[in-house]
């Protein structure tokens, strides 16, 4: 595993962040996955599933960003967080638990461990605020689990982003079925209403694709004014398409695609008008059924590029009509 370290920022790149930050959080990020993303689930399965399935480490972490002005009370709603009935993939019998977490407080987010790709070390770092462990239950299926009410304050300040952090975790701590489900970050524990500026973000995205090869999904990293080249890392992709990179001022680079039960990795340099944006990372695909892949961007350091729900900066629309950038990855 390499070690998750901290984005280094210059004055000049932290007011550039800080500004992006506002513009961004006054569109509401609190669905996960967001309507931008048209990503139909989260992903994650029992830890005895084998990983040709398509998840490598049977957890998934995201990070919900309260902003400090907000002075009601928060709750963490999971669609469908049981494993059977609608959704789920099945795997001979449904015997599969899931255990979702929440936690604030101190090193919630700022411990290097939470914002790694793996389960390892310190991952679970802050206070457990609330969890539960979900298996087949008809109650919650296709339907919410509300977890809170939680106090703002609950969760960990970070001055970089205005805000206080909670930590949402689904570990699958049995069975060999897959779990889809989605996050929403709420004013209210029987409704989906948005926190006004709030946002979400990952490390690592573990989801399942749309079965329609029409349909394009999509994630987000934002790359700070410090990224001079970035590293993808793609899992279990199963060949199945392409997956396309383009921005404001480059029209499309191809990213080195996985197989089954493999990663692949590949590389490219950050070009002029990238920095201080949003990349977006688009899943083009062939049409294999129930595909699951996991993605990570890194820098040039080594640091994990956050993927927001709601894109910082917006979402971006190619726009140069000279000097386009169109290059294949270089693995």
């Amino acid at each position: 595993m390499l070690e998750p370290k901290f984005d280094h920022f210059t004055v000049k790149s932290l007011v550039a962040f800080a500004m992006l930050m506002s513009t961004a959080f006054n569109v509401q990020g609190q669905p996960v996955p967001s309507e931008e993303e048209n990503i139909p689930f989260l992903m994650t399965f029992g830890n005895k599933a084998d990983t040709s399935w398509g998840d490598d480490d049977f957890s998934q972490t995201f990070f919900f960003v309260v902003p400090e002005s907000y002075k009601g009370m928060v709750f963490i709603r999971v669609f469908d967080p049981d494993t059977g009935g609608k959704w789920d993939e099945l795997n001979g019998a449904f015997d599969t638990k899931m255990q979702y977490s929440v936690y604030g407080g101190k090193e919630a987010f700022s411990h290097p461990d939470a914002q790694g790709t793996d389960p390892v070390g310190n991952y679970k770092s802050g206070t457990l605020l609330a969890t539960k462990t979900f298996g087949v239950d008809p109650k919650v299926d296709n339907n919410w689990y509300t977890f809170g009410p939680f106090n703002p304050t609950a969760g960990e300040f970070d001055p970089q982003y205005g805000g206080y952090m909670f930590k949402v975790i689904c570990d699958g701590i049995t069975g060999d079925d897959g779990n889809m489900y989605r996050y929403f970050m709420s004013t209210s524990a029987t409704a989906n209403i948005p926190i006004e500026g709030g946002n979400a973000f990952s490390f690592e995205y573990s989801f399942r694709m749309h079965d329609n090869p029409k349909e394009v999904s999509h994630i987000y990293p934002y790359v700070d004014m410090e990224c001079t080249k970035i590293r993808q890392g793609n899992f279990d992709w199963d060949n199945d398409g392409v997956i396309r990179v383009i921005s404001e001022v480059r029209r499309e680079q191809f990213c080195t695609v996985s197989g089954d039960n493999v990663w692949a990795q590949s590389e490219f340099a950050i070009i002029e008008g990238e920095k201080g944006k949003s990349l977006d990372f688009q899943f083009i695909k062939k049409g294999i059924k129930n595909n699951n892949v996991v993605i990570n961007v890194r820098n040039q350091r080594g640091d994990l590029l956050k993927f927001y729900s709601s894109p910082i900066g917006g979402v971006p629309k190619y726009k140069y009509n000279i000097g386009s950038t169109k290059t294949k990855a270089k693995k």
